[in-house]
């Protein structure tokens, strides 16, 4: 990519297993990406416990934006986006108290814990967020049970993305987005639940204020600028979340985004399936579903539900890696040469969340539902692909059901949407129309959500208008969703529905 006169806008997009940095080249009408610098990421395990390399994360960041400098001209904004739930903690003088601790570190019994606290009712009527042990407010309070010295020294909680552009800005804010997945912010109010969080005796005062997707933090700090040559550049809050990013990215035409006949699969590690509302949806039959409102860009709300995801097929090809290093594209054939429906597991169910050996824990699950044993790499992989694409059968109905809206087109953005074989079983299992792609979608909604910031894009449909123009997009139509109805009901009895 040559940029030319073009403006270019830079994205950190840093995933649970890899980061990168992508600029845009926006030439008013289309945007071009290219990839700067791409490096690794994970959770680092010390004594017993699961971490974040958050320095590691900024050495890699610092590096990418000393190579931007030295490419492109007339870079003009940086905005970081990633996961959700985990935190970094300063203490008084803005000293990093600890590296952030990983989500997939959490026990399910501080569940328990809380809704002994404040029941499960109550928490949800004040925050709208499904329940998952690695949420913020049951980190926190893990920390709380443990008497942690952490806490007493705190004095502010970024997320991280947050955190990151403290790092790069030095202004502590708490992005929306990313806020919404703490379960601790009240999605009607758009502000902290602070009466809940003192019933927890959980200290409020180290929240930041909460501020919107789209907001100028400023210039980056001096001693950034210097290191990495980058100036003029100003720090902007993407949607930090990255599914809220990914959504930003979704090319749904006008007409189609406002007859609201859609919803979203964001397809990676996670996949989050969901609707772009204007309200929330916080009543018995969302909490009885445990779907989950969280805040999207332009201040809308994401009704979704997180499933499982890419990280079972992910963790399958890690388990065999020590014997045969299989390719994405070989295992996705493999699974497509092996025979239809003839085993299913909950992809959510918890024995999934972080087992040794991914593929025993499936073979095991199929064992004890008393199902056929997947025996092969493709047999393996095409029970969990089915699984899912079962899974986002269920989900389809439940947002059905919980916005009143019948949804006709299923958009796959993300990674997953160059999983043809999981887009064609997701239409035929569904029974709707799926448009995949954009596959860059986190960075592409990172970006043009700065655009909108600047001015170069007026709105966020009209951001849309120009992912429609820049990304190809391929179409799958349902070819025989009979065939997956018998399955459909053997799946729903696996997950008791």
């Amino acid at each position: 990519m040559t940029n030319g006169n073009r403006e270019v806008f830079l994205a950190a997009d840093l995933g649970a297993s890899s980061g990168r940095l992508v600029a845009g080249s926006f030439d008013g009408s289309r945007i071009e990406l290219e990839e700067v610098h791409r490096f690794d990421n994970g959770g680092v395990e010390i004594a017993d416990h699961l971490y974040w390399d958050f320095l590691g994360l900024w050495n890699e960041l610092q590096e990418g934006l000393s190579l931007a400098s030295s490419k492109y001209q007339g870079i003009a904004s940086l905005g970081v986006d990633t996961w959700g739930v985990d935190f970094g903690l300063l203490d008084s003088n803005d000293q990093l108290l600890a590296n952030p601790r990983h989500y997939r570190d959490q026990s399910q019994e501080i569940l328990e814990t809380a809704f002994g606290i404040v029941p499960r009712e109550e928490i949800f009527e004040q925050t709208g967020l499904q329940f998952m042990e690695f949420n913020s407010l049951y980190q926190l309070l893990s920390l709380k049970r443990e008497n942690s010295q952490l806490l007493d020294n705190a004095a502010c909680l970024l997320m991280i993305p947050d955190l990151m552009h403290w790092v790069l800005s030095g202004e502590k804010v708490s992005e929306f987005t990313n806020a919404t997945t703490t379960q601790m912010l009240d999605p009607r109010t758009g502000d902290w639940a602070l009466s809940m969080l003192d019933r927890f005796s959980l200290p409020s005062g180290i929240l930041q204020p909460v501020t919107a997707a789209g907001t100028v933090l400023g210039p980056l700090r001096r001693s950034v600028a210097e290191t990495t040559g980058l100036r003029d550049v100003n720090v902007v809050l993407p949607g930090t979340h990255d599914t809220a990013s990914a959504v930003m990215a979704v090319p749904v035409d006008a007409e189609t985004q406002s007859s609201g006949r859609w919803c979203y699969i964001s397809s990676g590690t996670w996949s989050l399936m969901g609707m772009e509302i204007p309200q929330p949806v916080i009543n018995d039959r969302c909490l009885q579903l445990n779907f989950t409102n969280e805040g999207g860009v332009g201040q809308t709300v994401r009704l979704l539900k997180n499933i499982a995801g890419l990280w079972l097929v992910q963790q399958c090809r890690a388990a065999w890696a020590s014997e045969q290093e299989y390719s994405w594209e070989q295992l996705v054939e493999m699974a497509g040469e092996s025979d239809a429906r003839t085993c299913l597991i909950d992809p959510d169910d918890a024995c999934f969340v972080a087992p040794r050996d991914m593929p025993t824990a499936i073979q095991q699950f199929c064992q004890e539902s008393s199902q056929p044993v997947p025996e092969t790499e493709g047999a393996v992989i095409r029970c969990a692909l089915e699984s899912l694409a079962l899974r986002y059968r269920t989900v389809l109905q439940s947002l059905e059901d919980l916005s009143g809206q019948s949804i006709e087109t299923i958009h796959i953005v993300g990674g997953g949407s160059r999983n043809r074989l999981l887009c064609q079983m997701t239409a035929d299992a569904c029974n709707r129309t799926v448009i995949a792609g954009p596959v860059e979608a986190t960075a592409i909604g990172n970006l043009m959500m700065q655009l909108v910031a600047a001015g170069a894009v007026a709105s966020i449909s009209e951001a849309r208008e120009v992912v429609r123009a820049s990304f190809e997009v391929e179409q799958y139509i349902p070819s025989d969703p009979e065939a997956w109805n018998e399955a459909a009901d053997r799946f729903s009895g696996l997950i008791g529905a």
